[in-house]
C-alpha cells in the first residue's frame, strides 16, 4: 500500500490509503509499481500544493489539474490527497468524515453490512469449506474467485449454492487475466449464465474493463458488477449509463476520493444501479470507503478482503486468502465489527490513529505485489 500524509503549517495530519490494489490494477495495465505513485505524491503533488491554502477539499483537484501528470496517476494522486483532506477537516471540526459529506442525520447510517471477499484459485470443496465458515461469522454475502476450469467453475457456482444460505459474488475478473488461457466468449457466456440460473448476487468484471458492449451481453444472463478498473469518475458514469451493470463500484482511493465517489452515488440515485464500493486493501482503506456509504444514498453494503489470521473472525480453520499482516497493523486497534457489521468510526475525520511504527517495519520492496500461475 501507500500511506498518504498531508501536513498543515500548525502540525495537524490528515491521512489516507493509496496503492494497494490500485497499484497492481496499474502494474497490470501498464507497467507502473506502487513505488511509481510514491513518487508522484513526494514529487509533482507535493511541488503543487505546498504552500497553497483550500478551503474545500474539492479545491485541490483543480489545482492538481495544473500538473503535466499523465490523467491516470493525478486522479489516483488526487483520490488520496481528497481523502487526506476530508481527514484533516473532520479533526478541525471536530466531526467524523460521513457528518462532512452528509448534512442530514437521518439519511445516515453507520451500521454497515459487509460482504466478505475471499476465495481465490482453490479447489471446490475448499470454497465451500471457506464460505461455511464465513457466513458463521454473520457475513451477508461471500465473494471468490473462480478461474480454475470452465467445469470446477461450474462445480464451485453448484457446490456453494448448495452449502450456504448468503448472496453469492463471482469475481470474474480471472476470466480475462489468464493470458493466454482466458476463457473464450462462448465459455463465459455459459458461465455467467449457470452463475444467473443458481441467483448469484452478481457477476463482477466478466469481461475487460473497455468491453461496455459485453457487459449489456451478458446482464442479459445474470446481475452484474463492474467499475473498479475505470479511470475516473467520467469512466464510471459512463459505465452506469450503459445498462450493462447493476451494481457500480467505485473506490474512494482510485476515483477522486470522497469528492468522486460521492458524486457517482448521487448519479445512482433513483436508477436501476446500485452504488456498492469497491475495497479491496488494509483497515485504512476499509474505514475511508465505510464513511462514504454511511453518507451516500442508496448505498449500505462494503466489501470486506479476507486476509489470513484476521483477528475479527472467528473460524476453526483460517479462511483467509493469504498473508497481509499490513492491512490489520497499519492503524491502532481494531474496527468495530460484529456478526458481519461494521460500525462506522464516530471520531473527527476518518476516526482512526494510523500505526507510523509499519513504515519501519515494511520498507518498500519494488516489484509486483503478488503473482498468480494459472495451470488450466
Amino acid at each position: 500500500m501507500v500511506l498518504i500524509v498531508i501536513e498543515t503549517k500548525t502540525g495537524a495530519r490528515g491521512v489516507a490509503p493509496a496503492g494497494a490494489s490500485s497499484s497492481a490494477m496499474l502494474e497490470y495495465f501498464e507497467g507502473e509499481t506502487q513505488a511509481t505513485l510514491a513518487e508522484v505524491v513526494n514529487g509533482p503533488v507535493a511541488d503543487t500544493l505546498e504552500r497553497t491554502s483550500v478551503e474545500r477539499p474539492s479545491e485541490a483537484h483543480r489545482i492538481l489539474e495544473k500538473t503535466e501528470l499523465p490523467e491516470r496517476l493525478r486522479i489516483k494522486a488526487a483520490s488520496a490527497v481528497d481523502i487526506a483532506l476530508y481527514d484533516l477537516l473532520g479533526k478541525e471540526r471536530g466531526a467524523p468524515v460521513y457528518e462532512l459529506l452528509n448534512h442530514d442525520p437521518p439519511a445516515v447510517q453507520t451500521e454497515l453490512p459487509l460482504y466478505a471477499s475471499a476465495g481465490m484459485y482453490m479447489q471446490p470443496e475448499e470454497y465451500v469449506r471457506q464460505a461455511e465458515m464465513l457466513e458463521t461469522n454473520g457475513f451477508f454475502g461471500y465473494k471468490y474467485r473462480p478461474g480454475i476450469g470452465p467445469s470446477d467453475d461450474k462445480e464451485t457456482m453448484a457446490a456453494l449454492g448448495e452449502a450456504v444460505d448468503m448472496e453469492l459474488m463471482v469475481d470474474a475478473h480471472t476470466w480475462w487475466k489468464m493470458d493466454g488461457h482466458s476463457y473464450d466468449r462462448e465459455t463465459v457466456i455459459s458461465l455467467v449464465e449457470h452463475a444467473g440460473d443458481g441467483g448469484v448476487y452478481w457477476v463482477e468484471e466478466p469481461v475487460s474493463p473497455e468491453d461496455y458492449r459485453g457487459y449489456v451481453d451478458l446482464n442479459r444472463y445474470a446481475p452484474t458488477a463492474g467499475g473498479e478498473s475505470e479511470e475516473s469518475t467520467e469512466g464510471l458514469r459512463s459505465l452506469a449509463q450503459t445498462g450493462g451493470v447493476d451494481f457500480l463500484q467505485g473506490d474512494v482511493r482510485h476515483h477522486s476520493g470522497f469528492t468522486g465517489c460521492l458524486s457517482v452515488a448521487e448519479h445512482c440515485k433513483g436508477t436501476s444501479v446500485e452504488f456498492v464500493p469497491h475495497n479491496f486493501g488494509t483497515w485504512l482503506g476499509l474505514v475511508a470507503n465505510a464513511h462514504l456509504v454511511a453518507a451516500a444514498p442508496e448505498t449500505e453494503l462494503l466489501e470486506y478482503p479476507v486476509f489470513q489470521e484476521d483477528p475479527t473472525i472467528e473460524a476453526a480453520v483460517d479462511p483467509g486468502m493469504y498473508p497481509f499482516d499490513l492491512a490489520f497493523e497499519i492503524i491502532e486497534g481494531m474496527p468495530n465489527i460484529a456478526d458481519g457489521r461494521l460500525t462506522v468510526p464516530d471520531d473527527p475525520g476518518l476516526g482512526v490513529d494510523v500505526n507510523f511504527e509499519v513504515i519501519d517495519e515494511y520498507p518498500f520492496i519494488d516489484g509486483p505485489w503478488t503473482e498468480f500461475h494459472y495451470n488450466k
